[in-house]
């Protein structure tokens, strides 16, 4: 029964793998548990089994990945490599002790070569600045959207670009890592070890880095440490959770960063939501299987804050609410690409009802 459970176990994760599915779901029920994938930022449904069955491959799952199996009254978080598909990929694999069941996400990280801004950027005419953006010898540039906007891809990206031209130093750190890149030197987030953000950011900057980039930026030393970093002359990625350019100033400047450090160390920021292009063969409601096939399902829309905008924002941080900038928003973008045919009108409703 054993080696049942974990040929079925893997065979899950093959499945996950073909359709591109960013999490898997394990939920236990007393009457038809449910295994979902995550597709697109769609929560689908893929199968029902047993609950018997579902409790072992929960127990599996949490054995190879080191957990404790008998600990099932608190949360557990551990990270797991598997190949599948001959491809290596990292999963981060979280429990949560619900009321009832125990219930188990599993995060797919495939390690993967970092696709071009090209390949994702809905519009060409945005990679142009997003490259110059790259370009700056020092500063802070964010990236910002809500979870699963697609940031961290963006960054890599970024990354990936500027190794082209220029030999350099390039060190992140990471919760979790998500793409080992061999040009990077790459730190992970422990808090249980004491790695934190903070914590990491100022280890880091004794080992002469030239560009940081840093995962995200979650609290107010983070954010202090980051200014910090840039006013002294390095150029500092990050991400940071905000709906819009303008609220990303906003949300550094609640974290206790002064105005006059903003308009000295930030170049750019980026705001990005992640919309599913049209299907070319089910137009606005393509089948799952149909999915699996396309090359291509969703791509970036970027919202862009820099050079006068940027400058006419910070001018005025305490009354960003009332200001017309960027002159394209991400409102604009989307209602272009409907009216290009790129995206169907169901994306713009999914999108403001929280879909993203």
């Amino acid at each position: 029964m054993d080696m049942e459970i974990e040929k079925k176990a893997k065979l899950v994760l093959l499945e996950a793998m073909e359709y591109g599915a960013s999490d898997v779901h394990f939920i236990p029920r007393e009457r038809g548990s449910i295994i979902r994938f995550r597709v697109d930022g769609r929560l689908l449904d893929v199968e029902k089994i047993p609950y018997a069955t579902i409790k072992k491959l929960i127990a599996h799952l949490k054995f190879i990945s080191g957990m404790d199996i008998g600990e099932r009254r608190r949360p557990q978080n551990q990270g797991l490599e598997m190949t599948l598909h001959q491809q290596l990929v990292f999963m981060r694999i979280s429990t949560f002790p619900s009321s009832t069941f125990e219930t188990l996400v599993l995060r797919l990280f495939p390690q993967k070569q970092s696709k071009s801004l090209k390949q994702l950027s809905l519009f060409p005419s945005q990679i142009t600045e997003l490259h110059r953006l790259i370009e700056k010898p020092h500063g802070l540039i964010i990236v910002c959207g809500p979870t699963g906007a697609g940031k961290t891809t963006t960054l890599y990206s970024l990354l990936q670009k500027r190794t082209e031209n220029i030999n350099e130093n390039i060190i992140t750190l990471e919760d979790p890592v998500e793409q080992r890149q061999p040009h990077f030197l790459q730190m992970e987030i422990n808090e249980k070890a004491g790695v934190t953000y903070a914590a990491g950011l100022r280890s880091l900057l004794r080992h002469d880095p030239d560009l940081i980039m840093l995962g995200e930026v979650r609290d107010t030393e983070t954010a202090h440490m980051a200014i910090r970093t840039a006013l002294t002359g390095h150029l500092v990625l990050t991400t940071l959770h905000s709906s819009s350019a303008k609220g990303a100033l906003k949300r550094l400047n609640d974290l206790g960063v002064s105005n006059s450090d903003l308009k000295d160390v930030v170049q750019g920021v980026v705001a990005q939501k992640l919309v599913e292009v049209l299907c070319p063969f089910c137009g606005a409601d393509c089948q799952l299987h149909c999915r699996k096939r396309r090359t291509r399902r969703r791509a970036a829309i970027y919202e862009l804050l820099v050079k006068d905008d940027l400058q006419e924002c910070l001018d005025h941080i305490d009354n960003l609410s009332n200001l017309t900038f960027p002159k394209k928003t991400l409102d604009d973008w989307t209602n272009k690409a409907i009216a290009l045919g790129y995206i169907s009108k169901n994306e713009w409703n999914r999108y403001n009802k929280g879909g993203y």
